[in-house]
C-alpha cells in the first residue's frame, strides 16, 4: 500500500467521504476543469481466469472529462485543431499527473501520457484517455543475440536481464545508463556496457568469457543500484569484446564499474583492457583496487612483463565499506617512437559517503610499459566483490569532472526488479513493441509487470504470489467499508496436474552458420572512413568486429587485413578502428583510418581480406516437460484430475526453471480458490495492485479471508467517488467434507431384465420352435417375449 500522511490516515479512519483530486496536464494544473475521472488498473494473464493472478502486465488507464475556462469551451481550447498555445496541453503524448484523496490531502494515483482526445462540437467537454509508463514502451523491441551461451554451454542472460534491457531502451532506468550509446561520427562512443542485472549479455559489446554458474549468483541485496554479479569464489572473471576495435596508440579510454566493497568473497577488483598486437602478442592496460590495503594499482605492458604505478595515499579506500564508483582514464595519444606510446593514466573513485578521490595524471616511463601498435581486443573484469554497471567509453578528451563521472542529473532510477529467473543460453527471438515483449516474458515467467502510481516500474516473480500471506495491508468490513461483493468459485480454478514444457538448450554445441567473404578489395582513405553493409538475417547471431591480421598471424573466426597497397604486399597493425552494428537487416561495418596513408582491405595475395563468420547451435533445443502432481490427494478425490499444460516457450530453457513454475502453479491450483469480484468499497487512495486485503462480511456471505488485489477501478463525478476492487483469494476454504451427503454416481445406465433358462424353455419348448422364432442369442436373452 502507498504510504500516507497523517491527515489522510485520520480522514480514512473517520470514514471521510469527501473526495479531492489534482490533475496536471503538460505541467499545468487543470484540476478545476475536471468534470469527471476514472482510473483502471488490473493484471492481464494467460492462466485460467479463475486461477490466482500469477502473471501478466498491467497498464493503468485514466479517463478525464474536462471543461473549458475563461469563456471559451473545451473544444475551442483543447480539440485537435485548437490553437497550439492551449491545444498542446492535451495533445497525444503530453504528460498527465493525477492525484486523488479524501479530505484535504491527495496521494499519487497516476503518472503517464495522453493517448487520445475527443471533442464534440456544441458541448463544453473534451474526453481524454491517458496510459501510464507502458506508453513509453511502444518502440521496437530489440535484444542482442550473443553466441557465447551455446558456445560454452553456460547461461549468458536471464529473462530478468531482458526486461531490464527493454526498459533501458525506452529510457526507463534501473542504474546509470551508457554514456554515449548512439554512434555519431567524431563523438565519444560507448564500446561496452554490461549492466550485470541478471546476465552477461550487453547491448554494446559482446560477452566472450563467462564464469561457471557454480562460481557466482545475482544479488539485489547490497547491489550498488539494482542488481549485481556476486562471486561465490575469489577471482571470478568475465569479459566482453568491444563494438569497435579502437587502435593503440591514438585512443583515450575510460573504464569504470560500480563495486560494493562490503559484499563478496575477498577484497580485490580488477579491470583489464586487452590489446591485440602484431604476431599474436598481447598488450595490457589495467586498474586493480585492493580494498583491504587501500591500494589502487595501474598497469601498462603485457601480461608477462609489465610496469605499474601505485596510488596508496587513499586510506578511505580501506576504511569505507560500501558502494564505490571506480574509474580509470587511459590516454594513449601521447608522443612516442614510431608506432609506440607511453600511456598516461588517471584514476577516479567516488566512495559510499560521497568521498571523491582523483589521482593526478601520470605517464608511464619504464620500457616495459611501452604500448605498441595494437587494437583493443576485450574488456575483462576479475572480481571478489559484488559489481554492476561495467562500462568502457572511447573518445573522451580527458577524465570527466565528478558530476559527469557520476552522471549526476542525467538519469532517474525508476525500476525495481526482482531476483533473476529463467537462465538463458540464447536470447529468444522477439518481435513487437517493448511493452508487448515484457508482457510475453511476464506470462512465461509467471511474473507481474506494472508501473505504479509514481511512474516506477515494478517486476515481481511468481514467488510474490506463491507465498501465502498471513497479515493484511488493509482490513475491510461489511459493517463499514464494503457496499457489495460477489463470490465465485469455479472448478476451472482447480489445477492438480500441472505440466510445464521447457525447450532445453544445454549442451547444444555449435557450428558455422553463414560465412561472408568480401567480393572486392576496398579502399580506406587516409584519415577517412569506409562504411560497408552485409545482409544479415534476423535469426543470425551477433558478429563482433573482426580481428586485424598481420603478416605473421592469421586468426580464426572473423578477420580483416589492411595493406598499404591494393596488391596487399605489406600489412599494417593498429591503424584502423573497426566498428560493427546491426541495422535494419544488415551488419554495418565502419573502418576508420587513423593514419595519413591510404589503406586497402587486401590479403597478401591481393584478394579481398574481409571475412565474417557466424556461429549457430549445432542442434535444435530438446523439448522436455516438468510435472507437478501428487496422486491420491483430497483435491483429486473431490474434484477429479484437473490438468493444466503451460505454454512451450523459448523463455524456459532448463528443466529446473520449468519445475519451479510447475510447482508454483500446482500450489496455486491444487484446490479451487474463490474469486471475489465487484467489491465496491469506501474509497481508499492507498490501495495498490498486489496488496493483501482482509475481507470480513458478517452480514451476507459469512466471509473472513485474505485476498490479493488484482484490479482497481475508481471513478469520480459530481463530487462523489466510487471504487471497485477485483480480488483473488490467497487460499482455498479447506477440503470439502460432504458431511451427511452421499453423492450420486456419475452414471446411471438403464437396467435390462435378462431371460433365464427356465423362461426360454417355457417360451420355446422345442428346438424347432426356437429356430422358427428367428431370434439371435442376444435377442432371446434380452427379449421381452421370455
Amino acid at each position: 500500500m502507498q504510504q500516507s500522511d497523517d491527515p489522510t490516515t485520520t480522514a480514512l479512519a473517520a470514514g471521510e467521504r469527501t473526495v479531492t483530486h489534482t490533475t496536471r496536464l503538460g505541467g499545468q494544473d487543470r484540476s478545476a476543469q475536471v468534470q469527471s475521472w476514472q482510473l483502471e488498473r488490473s493484471y492481464a494473464t494467460d492462466l485460467p481466469p479463475a486461477m490466482r493472478a500469477f502473471s501478466g502486465s498491467s497498464a493503468a488507464q485514466l479517463q478525464l472529462q474536462i471543461s473549458g475556462t475563461g469563456g471559451t469551451t473545451a473544444p475551442g481550447l483543447y480539440a485537435p485543431w485548437a490553437p497550439r498555445a492551449t491545444g498542446d496541453t492535451t495533445r497525444p503524448g503530453q504528460s498527465v499527473v493525477h492525484r486523488g484523496g479524501v479530505g484535504t490531502t491527495t496521494l499519487p494515483a497516476f503518472r503517464g501520457t495522453v493517448r487520445s482526445r475527443s471533442a464534440q462540437a456544441g458541448t463544453d467537454s473534451v474526453q481524454l484517455t491517458a496510459l501510464d509508463g507502458a506508453e513509453r514502451l511502444r518502440g521496437p523491441a530489440l535484444l542482442p543475440k550473443p553466441y557465447i551461451g551455446f558456445l560454452t554451454g553456460r547461461p549468458v542472460a536471464t529473462a530478468t536481464w531482458c526486461v531490464d534491457e527493454l526498459l533501458r531502451q525506452a529510457g526507463v532506468h534501473s542504474a546509470p545508463p551508457p554514456r554515449y550509446p548512439d554512434f555519431v561520427a567524431g563523438q565519444p562512443l560507448t564500446l561496452v556496457h554490461a549492466s550485470l542485472h541478471g546476465g552477461f549479455a550487453a547491448p554494446f559489446g559482446q560477452p566472450e568469457i563467462l564464469p561457471s554458474p557454480a562460481h557466482y549468483t545475482w544479488t539485489r541485496d547490497g547491489a550498488p543500484h539494482e542488481m549485481a554479479l556476486l562471486p561465490r569464489a575469489t577471482g571470478v572473471t568475465a569479459s566482453w569484446f568491444p563494438r569497435s576495435r579502437v587502435t593503440v596508440p591514438g585512443s583515450r579510454l575510460l573504464a569504470e564499474a560500480w563495486v560494493n566493497s562490503g559484499v563478496g568473497t575477498g577484497d580485490l577488483f580488477r579491470m583489464d583492457l586487452v590489446l591485440d598486437r602484431t604476431g599474436g602478442a598481447t598488450g595490457l592496460l589495467r586498474i586493480e583496487v585492493d580494498f583491504a590495503r587501500g591500494h589502487i594499482r595501474t598497469v601498462s605492458g603485457t601480461y608477462d612483463d609489465s610496469s605499474w604505478l601505485l596510488w596508496d595515499m587513499w586510506p578511505a579506500v580501506r576504511a569505507l565499506k560500501g558502494v564505490w564508483h571506480i574509474g580509470v582514464f587511459f590516454d594513449t595519444t601521447g608522443t612516442g617512437t614510431g608506432s609506440t606510446v607511453q600511456p598516461t593514466v588517471q584514476p577516479r573513485l567516488t566512495g559510499p559517503d560521497g568521498t571523491s578521490l582523483l589521482g593526478s595524471a601520470w605517464q608511464f616511463g619504464h620500457g616495459d610499459a611501452l604500448q605498441r601498435a595494437a587494437e583493443l581486443r576485450e574488456l575483462k573484469i576479475t572480481t571478489d566483490l559484488a559489481v554492476e554497471g561495467v562500462q568502457l567509453t572511447s573518445g573522451l578528451p580527458e577524465m570527466p569532472s565528478r558530476p559527469v563521472f557520476d552522471q549526476t542529473g542525467t538519469w532517474t532510477k525508476a525500476v525495481e526488479l526482482d531476483d533473476a529467473i529463467l537462465p538463458l543460453h540464447t536470447v529468444p527471438r522477439i518481435s513487437g513493441s517493448q511493452w508487448e515483449v515484457i508482457g510475453q516474458i511476464a506470462r512465461a515467467a509467471l511474473s507481474t509487470a506494472e508501473f505504479d502510481e509514481r511512474g516506477v516500474f515494478r517486476w515481481h516473480n511468481h514467488t510474490r504470489f506463491g507465498t501465502t500471506p498471513t497479515t493484511p495491508d488493509l482490513t475491510l468490513t461489511s459493517v463499514r467499508d464494503i457496499a457489495s461483493l460477489t463470490l465465485t468459485e469455479e472448478i476451472d480454478a482447480c489445477r492438480n496436474y500441472v505440466t510445464q514444457p521447457a525447450r532445453v538448450r544445454e549442451n547444444q554445441g555449435y557450428e558455422r552458420s553463414v560465412t561472408y567473404t568480401d567480393t572486392a578489395v576496398r579502399t580506406v582513405p587516409a584519415n577517412g572512413t569506409l562504411t560497408v553493409s552485409y545482409v544479415m538475417a534476423d535469426e543470425e547471431f551477433d558478429i563482433g568486429p573482426p580481428t586485424t591480421d598481420d603478416d605473421s598471424v592469421v586468426t580464426g573466426g572473423s578477420q580483416v587485413r589492411f595493406a598499404t597497397t591494393r596488391a596487399g604486399t605489406t600489412a599494417v597493425k593498429g591503424a584502423v578502428d573497426v566498428l560493427t552494428r546491426r541495422e535494419d537487416g544488415y551488419l554495418v561495418m565502419r573502418f576508420s583510418n587513423r593514419t595519413g596513408q591510404t589503406l586497402y582491405t587486401a590479403k597478401k595475395d591481393g584478394s579481398p581480406s574481409v571475412y565474417l563468420e557466424n556461429l549457430k547451435p549445432k542442434t535444435d533445443p530438446v523439448e522436455r516437460s516438468a510435472t507437478a502432481y501428487v496422486p491420491g490427494t483430497a483435491s483429486e478425490r473431490f474434484h477429479g484430475r484437473q490438468e493444466h499444460t503451460g505454454e512451450a516457450t523459448d523463455w524456459i530453457q532448463d528443466l529446473a526453471s520449468a519445475q519451479s513454475l510447475a510447482d508454483a502453479l500446482y500450489a496455486a491450483g491444487v484446490q479451487p480458490v474463490p474469486v471475489i469480484g465487484d467489491v465496491e468499497v469506501l474509497y481508499d487512495p492507498r490501495v495498490q495492485l498486489g496488496d493483501v486485503i482482509r475481507l470480513i462480511d458478517s452480514t451476507g456471505t459469512r466471509l473472513d479471508t485474505l485476498a490479493r488485489v488484482i484490479g482497481i477501478s475508481t471513478s469520480a463525478a459530481d463530487g462523489g467517488v466510487r471504487q471497485t476492487l477485483a480480488l483473488r483469494g490467497t487460499r482455498p476454504n479447506g477440503n470439502p467434507a460432504d458431511a451427511g451427503l452421499t453423492p450420486d454416481p456419475p452414471a446411471d445406465p438403464a437396467r435390462v431384465a435378462l431371460a433365464t433358462y427356465a423362461s426360454v424353455a417355457a417360451a420355446f419348448p422345442t428346438l424347432a420352435a426356437l429356430t422358427a422364432s428367428g431370434l439371435t442369442w442376444g435377442g432371446i436373452k434380452e427379449s421381452a417375449h421370455v
